[in-house]
């Protein structure tokens, strides 16, 4: 049937089949699973936690100490946040030490995460890396770029990562500090731009170039990269001369099944309206549970590998004009795409399939 613009009522069937919990037999893991295993599945839940609910509890805490004799923790702490508040924007506060924990390690484990370097970069030159594709939780962006779980600074030494988040994440309380000290900066120009004026180099700027919307489109055996009309990276790195780097991470749309959301339907489209509204995209995900296989929101464990692929050179030029922005972002689309034909094959992706730019 061809897609149109009427949101269709079979798409109702997509939604019954996320909840038929009662219906499905569920397969439970063993009792006898190695306690390393059981460390990555927390390791894991950890993290997924964090992605998902961490920020709302922060706001709960915030506000519920306001009322309770610990008033005082909240007052303190929306001072500081005053003081503080252009922390975020100005390369925020990472911590070495949370990067490097051997926490990671169990969560690389999980999948496993691989991260794998094609030329060397020099650390001379601040770098903006175009991270493709978003997944639904980027969890090889995190794992390879906020920790050194995969040996970022051992690949590249003398860079230093960091990953761009959407901002209204930075306005959770308690939750702004955590996620600095792993390296996660608003996502907007101003707080790239701060680490990219850094004039001797050593900056690499993560953006995940399909934003939150792509998330909608990550569905398993699928390469959808939300990339056409996305120019604004382009146009930062030329602004201030940083070397551009395609990413494509391997696997990361493999890690969660999405209830079928084509464009065109009645989900789809509450899907956009609400991610234009909020910022944030609300795929309707699912995998597995922590103690069975069945159903849940633990991620599948299905290898994710992210390859760096080599430096496109940036002149640096302040008011870049249409036409520049035009060629270098098709450079850019070349080398990603070459990069994924190079590279597919390794991974067990057909010879058939090819990137669906959209």
């Amino acid at each position: 049937m061809e897609e149109t613009g009427t949101p269709e009522f079979n798409d109702l069937y997509g939604l019954i089949a996320f909840v038929p919990f009662s219906a499905m037999k569920i397969d439970f893991a063993p009792a006898d699973i190695p306690l390393k295993r059981r460390l990555q599945t927390a390791a894991v839940l950890k993290w997924v936690f964090c992605f998902l609910a961490m920020a709302p509890c922060c706001i709960l805490l915030f506000i519920y100490l306001l009322f309770t004799r610990f008033w005082l923790v909240s007052v303190l702490y929306a001072t500081w946040w005053i003081i503080d508040r252009d922390t975020p924007s100005h390369g925020g506060r990472k911590v070495p030490l949370l990067c490097c924990m051997p926490l990671w390690n169990y969560m690389r484990d999980y999948f496993p995460i691989q991260l794998v370097k094609t030329v060397d970069l020099d650390p001379r030159q601040n770098y903006v890396f175009g991270f493709h594709p978003h997944g639904i939780l980027v969890a090889g962006a995190f794992t390879n770029f906020c920790t050194q779980a995969t040996g970022f600074n051992k690949l590249f030494p003398g860079l230093e990562s960091y990953l761009l988040m959407l901002p209204l994440w930075f306005r959770a309380p308690f939750f702004r500090d955590y996620i600095m000290c792993a390296g996660l900066i608003p996502s907007d120009k101003d707080s790239a731009s701060y680490l990219l004026r850094k004039e001797d180099g050593g900056n690499a700027v993560v953006i995940a170039v399909g934003g939150a919307l792509e998330a909608l489109d990550a569905h398993p055996g699928t390469h959808s990269v939300l990339l056409a009309s996305k120019k604004g990276f382009i146009k930062l790195a030329i602004e201030h001369g940083a070397h551009l780097v395609p990413v494509y991470s391997f696997g990361e749309n493999e890690v969660f099944d999405q209830v079928a959301n084509p464009r065109g339907t009645w989900l789809r489209w509450i899907q956009d309206r609400l991610q234009s509204i909020m910022g944030v995209s609300l795929p309707l995900f699912h995998a597995r549970g922590i103690f069975q296989y069945s159903f849940g929101l633990m991620p599948y464990r299905k290898p994710i590998t992210t390859v760096v692929g080599k430096p496109i050179k940036v002149e640096k030029k302040e008011k870049p004009s249409a036409e520049d922005l035009d060629a270098l972002h098709q450079l850019y689309v070349d080398e990603l795409t070459q990069l994924f034909e190079e590279h597919k094959g390794k991974y067990g992706i057909s010879e058939d399939a090819h990137l669906d730019l959209l």
